[in-house]
């Protein structure tokens, strides 16, 4: 299902590449090991992102380059979206593509993000090519844009394809502020309702999740569909391992939350919440059999 791209983001994408700096990769002669695993769109998307970290050269080196990959992806994105709608894909995968520029610009913030609230980062390249957290965000942050242009059934495919490689669950619908950074990873799960700041950090099997289900007027057995459910988080916010923030609750600015906390009600802003008495770990020593 051929797409031809008739915009401007491959000029944008190509002038944005041109500006980068160090912390920045910017080598074109880096060459790294392929990985024949990956999904196809999602192959071109790390491409277009980050030229020089996903041995693709050629698009720093020629803007017509760029646009033969908005091609290919845009070929992709409308086979993706044709079988669940008959609208107009052309258009819908045109402004899809646009948004390339902008997303690109929130991820290099992500970078930024992950090298300064990590201290075991080394390098900005790392984080592009190792870090799970920044695959997922990335993934959603694309998935996101489609799901706003009325694609949510391929934008959700996308992001579960995200899931299963990284272990992250974020719903193509939340909201995810600039400066974005899950640390580790493992058992994240961000609801579809859920909104957040700001230089926000997450670590392990953090939930922004459902704290309860309505159900659906008349029809047996049917939850509620498309009403707010799922926490909102504010700007410069800390959330620890393990803890479930549930529920349409806010929680505010400069908040910190420290592991396996609980919350079901509004935190306000500049505080600190932790589990005041952890359980005592007791030891016994036993006497082996005879």
């Amino acid at each position: 299902m051929d797409y031809r791209y008739a915009g401007d983001a491959h000029e944008r994408l190509f002038d944005s590449y041109q500006n980068d700096a160090d912390p920045f990769p910017t080598s074109v002669t880096a060459c790294f090991p392929d990985r024949d695993h990956r999904r196809e769109e999602i192959a071109i998307l790390q491409e277009l992102f980050f030229p020089t970290c996903w041995n693709a050269p050629e698009l720093v080196r020629d803007e017509l380059a760029v646009l033969d990959r908005l091609d290919d992806l845009g070929s992709l994105i409308k086979a993706g979206i044709c079988p669940y709608t008959d609208s107009r894909p052309d258009e819908t995968v045109g402004a899809v593509l646009d948004s390339l520029p902008r997303v690109r610009s929130l991820l290099k913030k992500d970078v930024e993000a992950a090298y300064k609230g990590d201290p075991a980062a080394k390098t900005y390249m790392e984080i592009v090519r190792s870090y799970p957290g920044f695959l997922a965000i990335a993934i959603q942050r694309f998935a996101h844009v489609l799901y706003d242009f009325g694609a949510s059934e391929y934008a959700r495919e996308l992001t579960e394809y995200g899931k299963t490689q990284t272990g992250i669950d974020i719903h193509p619908g939340a909201e995810i502020g600039e400066h974005f950074f899950i640390d580790h990873g493992t058992g994240v799960v961000i609801g579809e309702t859920a909104t957040v700041g700001e230089w926000v950090r997450l670590y392990q099997d953090v939930t922004l999740g459902a704290l309860h289900f309505e159900e659906e007027e008349g029809e047996e057995h049917a939850l509620k569909k498309g009403y707010k459910r799922h926490p909102d988080i504010g700007d410069s916010v800390v959330i620890g391992a393990g803890t479930k923030v549930l529920g349409a609750v806010t929680v505010g600015d400069h908040v910190s939350i420290g592991a396996n906390s609980w919350i079901t009600e509004d935190i306000p802003d500049h505080t600190k919440v932790f589990i005041k008495d952890h359980p005592t770990q007791e030891r016994k020593r036993y006497e082996k059999e005879q």
